[in-house]
């Protein structure tokens, strides 16, 4: 067996439209995966499917709004509806809708954040567990940020919200060890997508960050999911309740 490959795995894949979601999904298919792509458009998904389609690979789009729990449950039935299982979940979709002092941060601002980057996650892993329990690299892949390591400035809420995903990724990983169940997190650091285009396109932000890079470039969203490959391949079998940061070095 080939240590990073994914022959005959189905993967589901939320915030998949774009960025580090998409490079995630082609990553995977790339190495042999069935792969779902989800995010809120269906037409954007059917496109980059038929994309993804056209180089060979076994790819689908099922629009989802994971802020909703109702539409979880549809995702994952429509998941199980057309490939029969599931092998690995990335909860990779986010928002931020805010971004300033954090005690300007409203009640309803908190509770999207928090649905999309926290609740969402959680509630997918368990709609998910009966089909992972069946698998033979079941692999769980929340998508953190190093905000969740040391809050960022601006991002008071959201780097709360990572930092929950961060701990909850390993109490997960420590029950699911009984199931065999790896779940494991990536802490990006600024990487050049449409989420965080705020920051890398104002050039008193891009400077002053990277001046406390050791890699002196912020990162590509291939980068994110290089390491995401890896977690989710036989290659990390012994790997579970890892936080691993992909950030130029920032939090050295």
């Amino acid at each position: 067996m080939h240590p990073f490959l994914l022959t005959n795995q189905v993967a589901l894949i939320t915030g998949a439209s774009k960025g580090i979601g998409f490079s995630i999904a082609e990553y995977f298919a790339a190495a042999g995966a069935k792969v779902v792509i989800s995010s809120r458009d269906q037409p954007t998904l059917d496109l980059l499917a038929a994309e993804l389609q056209k180089k060979g690979y076994d790819v689908i789009g099922i629009a989802c709004h994971v802020g909703k729990m109702d539409a979880l449950e549809v995702l994952v039935q429509k998941t199980i509806d057309h490939y029969g299982q599931i092998d690995i979940l990335v909860n990779n979709a986010a928002t931020n809708p805010v971004f300033g002092p954090i005690h300007d941060t409203t009640l309803d601002a908190f509770d999207k954040i928090m649905n999309v980057n926290l609740k969402a996650p959680f509630q997918l892993m368990r709609l998910c567990l009966p089909y992972l329990k069946l698998s033979e690299n079941p692999s769980v892949i929340n998508i953190s940020s190093v905000g969740g390591i040391s809050p960022e400035a601006g991002l008071g809420i959201y780097s709360v919200s990572k930092a929950a995903l961060i701990s909850m990724t390993k109490a997960f990983a420590k029950e699911w060890g009984e199931f065999n169940i790896r779940v494991n997190a990536i802490c990006p650091g600024l990487i050049k997508t449409k989420f965080s285009e705020a920051l890398w396109s104002n050039e008193q932000i891009l400077k002053h960050t990277l001046k406390a890079l050791p890699i002196k470039r912020i990162g590509t969203p291939e980068e994110i999911a290089a390491a995401a490959l890896y977690l989710a391949s036989p290659g990390a079998l012994y790997t579970t309740g890892s936080v691993i940061t992909a950030d130029g070095g920032l939090t050295i």
